[in-house]
C-alpha cells in the first residue's frame, strides 16, 4: 500500500502544480501551457496507475477499498500541508517520487 500512497500523493501534487495559483506559490513562476498539460497528464496517469499496486496486494474487492482510503489520505495530507507548509508538500512529493521504485521492489 505504500507504493499506492506515494503514487497518489505525487499525482495529486502534480495536479496541484498544474494550476496557476499553486504553481506560482511553490515554484514562483507561471506554468507554460505545455508544462500545465504535462503536469495534468502525469497527475492523472499516476492516480490511475496507483490502482495497480493496491489491487495486486489485496485483490480486487479489498484492494479497491484500500485504494480509496489511500486516495483520501494522500489528498488530505496535501490539502493540510499546502496552506501551512507549502515547501514541505513539494519536498514530500519529490521524496515520494524517489522512493516509489524502492517501494515497488519491496512489494515483489
Amino acid at each position: 500500500m505504500l507504493l499506492a500512497l506515494l503514487m497518489c500523493y505525487v499525482g495529486f501534487t502534480a495536479l496541484c502544480l498544474s494550476t496557476d495559483r499553486h504553481h506560482g506559490e511553490l515554484l514562483h513562476s507561471k506554468p507554460s501551457p505545455h508544462r500545465r498539460r504535462m503536469l495534468r497528464a502525469a497527475g492523472w496517469l499516476l492516480l490511475i496507475a496507483s490502482i495497480w499496486p493496491a489491487v495486486t496486494v489485496a485483490g480486487w474487492s479489498q484492494g479497491l477499498v484500500e485504494w480509496c482510503a489511500v486516495l483520501m489520505l494522500s489528498a488530505l495530507l496535501l490539502v493540510l500541508l499546502l496552506p501551512y507548509r507549502p515547501r514541505l508538500a513539494l519536498i514530500l512529493a519529490g521524496v515520494g517520487l524517489l522512493a516509489s521504485p524502492v517501494a515497488a521492489f519491496a512489494t515483489l
